[in-house]
């Protein structure tokens, strides 16, 4: 007699591109600002459930995003809190040197209303203060600028906002 075959695991759920931002979800994913990046990942869902990002190479989930599962539940994407610095600048010209200097060396950096935010990082924080700055370290979820030259900040699904062309040629 032959041996019962072993069961199997059912696939895991597929994560896609899904409804605009306002739809209600009956699931979440919490995901860092890098795990946000990652077109294939194994996730597992607040409810326990095992799925995989199955996304569009270069989309950039946000905070509020919304995905749709493989058996029709809508998962809102949550930003999970990492560590990082927080500079509070009363002074306008602060705060741009700052920024400058940081988007010179090409950091992600989030914009508050009061100050920046960065991945915590030695060297950062040292340069932060020798401009002057106090960096806070601070764990909190992190929603850098996208860049000026790309769709990477916009929402998953969001196709009204076009990246730019730098250069376009056309013959007449």
């Amino acid at each position: 007699m032959a041996a019962p075959l072993p069961a199997t695991s059912p696939a895991p759920l597929r994560l896609e591109a899904g409804p605009a931002p306002a739809a209600a979800a009956s699931d979440s994913v919490c995901l860092t600002y890098e795990e946000r990046g990652r077109g294939r990942l194994p996730v597992r869902l607040a409810s326990g459930v095992e799925a995989t990002l199955a996304l569009p190479r270069g989309t950039t989930l946000r905070n509020g995003d919304r995905l749709l599962a493989s058996d029709g539940r809508v998962v809102a994407v949550l930003a999970a809190a990492e560590p990082l610095l927080e500079v509070a600048v009363g002074d306008a010209v602060l705060l741009a040197r700052a920024a400058y200097h940081l988007g010179n060396r090409h950091v992600a950096v989030e914009v508050l209303g009061h100050g920046l935010r960065v991945a915590r990082d030695a060297v950062l924080e040292r340069m932060l203060r020798g401009l002057g700055l106090n960096p806070v370290e601070v764990d909190a979820p992190f929603d850098p600028e996208g860049g000026a030259y790309g769709r990477s900040h916009s929402h998953l699904g969001d196709t009204s906002r076009l990246a730019p062309v730098i250069h376009e040629y056309r013959r007449s």
